[in-house]
């Protein structure tokens, strides 16, 4: 399914050195420093590429984040907040705001970012394997698993570390709770999408596949409605995508409500919901057009090309054929002037993130190594991490992401969706 996701850029981040002071020279302190700089260039190096492999990204990002607990919190007993963990400055950008980093002297920020970041690769990975022309089963799963874990990271960072930071987010930042809620919500909702089109592969009850595309266009619609105080100029492409979807899918749960009511032979209801469902395409198509002219940052999806998308049309337009021709010859009913409220949840088949969890310390953090940092306690400012120095310091250059093949072939599959 080449082009079906909007994808957000990855965000930039400055090189760190972690250049700890010490007391005296401690030769497993300095290899401790070492490895922390080698760990975190490797993983940023690997997430550049949403090919590579779902396990090689997740090593490396254990073992980053293993050397780099001890930062966080204190490697020993007592387990409170690391004296290290205010001194090193990160710079990161966000990935609608441009490229002029925000800039802390906070491990915590450096956590929070590096995990949205790998929230970010994994959507991304995802991505490139639906764009393939045939995907298993097994491709098929990884991609539900790769959401679910990109939601995961960015309900974890929301939910558990940004109210940690000393700093407010940044308005549009991706620790803006408002930006955090739309990724949560898009991960989830697109993971729900797999499990959409492996029911109606299997050809499950009509009832059910209505009840999962209601619920996945709901999250789709709060994922729009978490940008929709943000500014248009960089948010309005992403939350088009978004209402799109919304839409898209409110389509799709109103046609199978329609076919789910004619089999309890309640031909106007079925023949009213199929309307809503035409209405709600053309709807869709239009925004389409709209979503295609909007500039703004990241990569841009094709919805409309999409097999999966152009076959709900016909579908839509045989259904309601089969009713209207029913209900001429068999049950007269009357078509009601408001569709039928749709099915409030699915029984199952729905889609929550994968938690995230934190490693523990790396062992090279003993209580030797840990004391051998030396922290500074006055209260004097560091004058590096003033407005003027940030400023001097300028823009990051974007990420170098690398490019995957798409294809355009349309899937073999009875829904138009290679995700079953």
């Amino acid at each position: 399914m080449a082009y079906w996701f909007h994808r957000n850029p990855l965000k930039a981040t400055g090189i760190v050195n972690f250049d700890l002071k010490m007391l005296a020279m401690d030769s497993q302190a300095l290899k401790l420093c070492s490895d922390l700089r080698l760990a975190r260039n490797h993983l940023l190096d690997l997430l550049t590429d949403p090919l590579n492999d779902i396990g090689t990204i997740e090593t490396a990002l254990n073992t980053y984040l293993a050397l780099f607990a001890g930062m966080i919190l204190a490697p020993d007993e007592k387990g409170g907040e690391s004296k290290l963990r205010y001194t090193t400055r990160f710079r990161w950008t966000q990935t609608m705001l441009g490229q002029t980093p925000l800039v802390q002297s906070d491990a915590v920020f450096e956590l929070v970012s590096i995990c949205q970041n790998v929230g970010i690769w994994h959507m991304k990975h995802a991505s490139a394997i639906a764009a393939k022309e045939d995907i298993s089963m097994d491709e098929a799963k990884d991609v539900h698993t790769c959401l679910r874990k990109a939601a995961g990271y960015f309900c974890a960072m929301k939910n558990k570390y940004v109210g940690q930071l000393r700093e407010q987010p940044v308005p549009g930042s991706d620790m803006d709770s408002r930006v955090a809620s739309a990724y949560i919500n898009q991960c989830t909702a697109e993971a729900q999408e797999v499990t959409i089109g492996r029911a109606i592969e299997m050809k499950h009850a009509p009832g059910l596949i209505s009840a999962l595309a209601h619920e996945t266009s709901k999250m789709y619609t709060s994922a729009a409605d978490s940008l929709a105080s943000l500014e248009a100029s960089k948010f309005g492409r992403w939350r088009k995508f978004l209402i799109l979807k919304a839409v898209f899918y409110l389509s799709y749960a109103y046609c199978y409500a329609g076919e789910n009511l004619l089999a309890q032979e309640k031909c106007g209801d079925a023949i009213r919901a199929l309307h809503e469902s035409h209405k709600c395409y053309q709807d869709a198509v239009q925004i389409c057009k709209q979503y295609s002219t909007m500039k703004g940052p990241g990569s841009a999806a094709k919805i409309d090309q999409h097999l999966f998308f152009r076959k709900l049309a016909p579908l839509v337009k045989r259904t309601l054929e089969k009713c209207e021709r029913e209900n001429g010859f068999i049950f007269h009913q009357k078509v009601p002037k408001d569709a039928p409220e749709l099915e409030l949840r699915a029984t199952y088949g729905l889609v929550s993130p994968e938690e995230f969890q934190m490693p523990a310390h790396d062992k090279a953090w003993t209580p030797v190594v840990y004391a051998a940092f030396y922290v500074q306690t006055t209260g004097t400012p560091d004058p590096a991490n003033s407005k003027a120095a940030v400023k001097a310091e300028g823009d990051l250059p974007a990420v170098q992401e690398k490019t995957s093949s798409h294809s355009t072939a349309d899937p073999k599959t009875e829904s138009g969706c290679v995700l079953q």
